[in-house]
């Protein structure tokens, strides 16, 4: 029975179906051609559920372009059509083209036959994660990770020569790299098994409930290189460690080659049997440090070269841009490459090649670039000097002409440039309500749209404000 009024409410709710058409229209007269036909057109409806609809773009930037500019905007203009939708959902078409393309490469990979490799494609563990594209040839060596690189090389060349190698470093550093590396070069050699820990987990538990364990057993037990991915997952799992410590001992007594990865040293690992942890420092233990500047240079170059191959030679990202990035983001090599599809997708977006100061705004929330730079004292100065009035002047409560347009671009660039909320703002221009701060932000970006002046002197002073001065490279 309540089955039955679960399926009409379902079937009522589905005859009432969102017209994304007319809310297109609304859309695109709230932001304006300029914004509609940059951004908004872009948006792809896909379906609506009982609280929220589900929306698809292109790409991550233009993702999280909408969501930081205009979502709460667009979310307002669904719920004047559909009050109980609280919440929009994405789906990045990239992203599941990559996947089918994936599926694709990994049914090609299945029906090859190679009795020497335990990849074991046709078995219920199904745990291949071997990426053929993660290679040594194109690991980018530098001072950071040369002996981790050098370790599994020799590795590779002779296993049981270092046992276990146990490699560490932070995320993003290429620890997996090194293990898919090993794992393609000794493919034709020996029975390799490459699986995350969370992996091995998931299984362990699934063949105890299967009452398969002794399958489980001969599986791992039966390879001849194993290497596992983020060891430090198996933190406080103490039916699994027990596991995997007797597989250890059982993969070492018969001489298999045992490599690790973790974000961590092996004393430094938490909730993890001493046992395990004494074994995995009785071998070699490398480290991957944080990438120094020629390295992330080397791999800012190589990645931009691999997106202009991609992208046909349409993409092109500046040497002065390439060292910017690789002066600023000092992290991990995985926001190295973010940051170059980001910069990717703009050109593909606005067919044009960003210069530093568009590439400083494409990038704000991944550079280090501090936000105490950029102030609002900072913003204000900057703007009075540009329109020749005096500080006094924008903050007090005159409405004239020559002062109401500074301070709405003073308002307006303070909202874009830095995190500050709109009462916070509103406090900084002589105590203005958050309403007002909102009016000179929509009144701004529709100028933009109509007065190309105007558009054009204002990005001048965004520019001007960004430009804070950075280390020469």
């Amino acid at each position: 029975m309540k089955n039955n009024i679960l399926n009409q409410k379902t079937e009522i709710f589905s005859e009432k179906k969102l017209d994304w058409i007319v809310i297109q229209s609304v859309m695109k007269n709230k932001f304006g051609k300029g914004i509609y036909e940059s951004w908004i057109k872009k948006i792809e409806f896909i379906n609506e559920f009982n609280d929220y609809i589900l929306i698809s773009v292109s790409t991550r930037f233009i993702r999280d372009w909408i969501t930081s500019r205009y979502l709460d905007q667009i979310l307002q203009i669904v719920k004047l059509y559909k009050k109980n939708v609280n919440r929009i959902e994405f789906i990045i078409k990239e992203l599941e083209d990559n996947k089918i393309v994936q599926r694709q490469n990994e049914q090609e990979q299945s029906s090859e036959t190679n009795a020497n490799v335990s990849f074991i494609k046709d078995s219920y563990l199904q745990y291949n994660r071997i990426d053929p594209n993660k290679k040594f040839d194109n690991f980018i060596l530098g001072f950071s990770n040369k002996l981790a690189y050098e370790a599994s090389k020799k590795v590779s060349q002779d296993i049981s020569h270092y046992n276990p190698l146990y490699i560490y470093g932070g995320v993003g550093m290429g620890k997996t790299h090194l293990l898919n590396a090993i794992g393609l070069s000794l493919k034709g050699k020996s029975k390799v098994m490459l699986i995350s820990a969370e992996r091995f987990m998931y299984q362990f538990v699934r063949s105890i409930k299967l009452n398969e364990m002794v399958k489980f057993k001969e599986y791992f037990r039966n390879t001849e290189v194993l290497l596992i991915d983020d060891i430090q997952f198996m933190n406080g799992k103490e039916a699994m460690q027990e596991e995997f410590f007797h597989t250890f001992n059982a993969l070492l007594d018969k001489g298999s080659q045992i490599i690790i990865s973790a974000d961590r040293a092996p004393n430094k690992l938490s909730r993890i049997q001493d046992r395990i942890k004494s074994r995995f420092s009785g071998g070699l233990v490398v480290d991957i440090q944080s990438a120094e500047y020629d390295l992330r240079y080397k791999i800012v170059k190589a990645k931009s070269e691999e997106l202009r191959i991609f992208n046909s030679g349409q993409i092109k990202i500046s040497d002065e841009t390439q060292k910017f990035i690789s002066s600023e983001i000092k992290t991990n090599i995985r926001e190295l490459t973010g940051a170059l599809n980001r910069i990717a997708s703009y050109s593909r977006i606005y067919n044009k090649e960003p210069n530093l100061s568009e590439v400083k705004i494409i990038l704000k929330d991944l550079l280090n670039l501090s936000e105490n730079k950029i102030t609002i004292d900072l913003i204000q100065s900057n703007v009075c000097k540009f329109f020749k009035i005096s500080k006094n002047e924008m903050l007090s409560p005159r409405r004239s002409r020559y002062l109401v347009r500074p301070r709405q671009v003073a308002i307006y660039l303070t909202k874009i440039l830095t995190s500050k909320s709109l009462p916070e703002i509103g406090r900084e221009f002589s105590n203005r309500d958050h309403t007002t701060i909102i009016h000179s932000v929509k009144t701004i970006e529709k100028l933009k749209n109509e007065n190309s002046e105007l558009s054009s002197n204002i990005d001048n002073l965004k520019n001007q404000i960004l430009y804070i001065k950075q280390n020469e490279v």
